[in-house]
């Protein structure tokens, strides 16, 4: 289950809450964003478009969420996207097979283990419901986890809510290649919202039924994938890898994991070691970081090789990202089941059926886990202190702009500062309730790094106080320095102690 004070957290300040939660009878699974949360949100998509998009010139599209069944059919979602069930039979409550054994057991099955053998391990294990502590279960069977959509006046065209985000980069692949003029490699992402019909969604945002996801499918022609141009810029970036055969971490750099053959070629390497400095960038620390490598039985029916990416927590480790080795099966696939060719020709007139390295992460479980890390309850004396210790490129402002009453001028000195640095795009709230800690509070529990508290000197001098949310230092700066200052800080080029 999510950390209780994070959680708390969360909805005394409207990070995150239910969807519809008024209504008793909403199902589960489903999460809404207020304005604090929405905006922390969106910069990690920012931070993601920047450092793993545009930073490698690849392009992005935006696709639509209902595609027709034929293609589903042809990526083996029809046939393999199901999840192992079982049922209580004293109180009909439904379980995902391989949860429960791990729930109650401690023991990791794949999902992908034969429904027989699951069986066998309940009876041995002599399961009970957690509702009702019966023990009597029915055989394990498999539940396709999409969700149908039925598109027409009389439902004629058999639809279905996308599962994954990718499928759409993949139908529209070849269009995007030629209208675009990319060569191989190269790279097609996508931010957007897939949906799974899990059986029995509890832990929060960790595991919803309306997942937010960002993609990458980067394409290549497969006998090219030791020839990475820009390989030797991390070819010496230790990797965390949790290698099957030895059970634990091993720091590992992309050469030699490229040399002594632990992943697939170059470009794996590459891509795992960018991810790795995407989440540094995102506030989690480098110790906190794995790529797990998956057995044959707990890959994706899709890939060849899978790294997922993993950070430790309270709550164990938690996956953010799938690293796939699709090699051309998407592809494959849809060429044969549309009738369409779906090869390219590369700049030296070859045709090539590209093959796919997927970056799939979860925009919502990294959300999740950079919050989850970032909480702070300092004891200072009798008073606790709860702060969120956000990296600033992922704060929902750059800082609070506080007048230290609402009389005598100090209202609109403040709100002129606020409207300055407005229009010179840093992202700065304004708030004038309550008593000048009480705003504080509010600011350090939503991550503001800044606040700006404007006083009867500032009428006389030009100077504000400015305070800093992790050392509670509080300095006097010119109110005509406040934007140096802040792109200084922004930018690394400074920090707070050296203002």
């Amino acid at each position: 289950m999510p950390k209780i004070e994070t959680d708390n957290l969360a909805l005394r300040r409207g990070l995150f809450f239910p969807t519809a939660e008024i209504y008793a009878g909403a199902p589960s699974g489903f999460y809404d964003y207020g304005p604090y949360g929405c905006t922390i949100r969106r910069k990690i998509l920012e931070l993601w478009r920047k450092e793993l998009v545009q930073k490698e010139g690849f392009v992005e599209i935006y696709g639509r969420q209902i595609l027709p069944e034929a293609v589903f059919k042809a990526s083996g979602h029809l046939e393999s996207f199901a999840d192992p069930i079982i049922q209580c039979k004293k109180c009909g409550s439904w379980y995902r097979a391989d949860s429960l054994i791990a729930e109650k057991t401690g023991k990791i099955v794949p999902e992908s283990l034969p429904l027989k053998e699951m069986d066998a391990i309940v009876k041995e294990s002599k399961l009970d419901c957690s509702k009702c502590r019966g023990k009597d279960f029915s055989e394990t069977k498999k539940f396709n986890m999409m969700m149908k959509v039925d598109v027409g006046a009389m439902g004629q065209n058999v639809c279905y809510l996308r599962p994954e985000t990718c499928q759409t980069i993949f139908l529209d692949f070849a269009r995007i290649y030629k209208t675009n003029r990319l060569s191989l490699p190269c790279g097609i992402a996508q931010a957007g919202t897939s949906f799974r019909n899990e059986i029995s969604p509890r832990q929060g945002l960790l595991r919803e039924r309306e997942i937010g996801q960002m993609e990458i499918e980067i394409f290549f022609d497969s006998d090219k994938i030791n020839d990475v141009e820009k390989f030797s810029q991390i070819e010496n970036e230790k990797l965390n890898l949790f290698l099957l055969k030895d059970k634990m971490v091993s720091k590992i750099s992309a050469k030699d994991a490229v040399s002594k053959k632990i992943v697939s070629g170059q470009l794996i390497a590459y891509f795992l070691a960018r991810v790795q400095q995407f989440y540094q960038k995102l506030g989690i620390p480098l110790e906190s970081m794995r790529f797990r490598e998956l057995e044959d039985t707990a890959r994706a029916f899709y890939a060849r090789e899978t790294w997922d990416f993993e950070v430790e927590t309270d709550l164990g480790w938690i996956e953010l990202m799938a690293c796939n080795y699709r090699t051309d099966f998407d592809l494959k696939g849809h060429s044969k089941e549309s009738k369409q060719d779906l090869s390219v020709v590369d700049n030296f007139g070859k045709k090539v059926l590209p093959h796919v390295f997927e970056l799939s992460a979860g925009i919502d479980r990294s959300f999740y886990v950079a919050i989850d890390l970032a909480f702070r309850n300092e004891k200072r004396g009798p008073e606790e202190r709860i702060f969120l210790k956000l990296p600033s490129q992922i704060c929902p402002y750059v800082s609070g702009i506080f007048p230290l009453v609402k009389k005598d001028g100090l209202f609109e000195k403040a709100y002129s500062i606020f409207e300055e640095l407005s229009s010179e795009n840093f992202e700065v709230f304004f708030d004038e309730k309550g008593s000048i800690g009480k705003r504080y509070s509010r600011m350090d529990e939503i991550g503001v790094p800044f606040a700006i508290t404007v006083d009867y000197d500032s009428m006389n001098d030009g100077t504000v106080t400015l305070r800093d949310r992790d050392s509670l230092e509080q300095k006097r700066v010119k109110i005509s320095a406040l934007s140096e200052i802040f792109r200084k800080l922004l930018n690394g080029r400074t920090t707070f102690d050296k203002i």
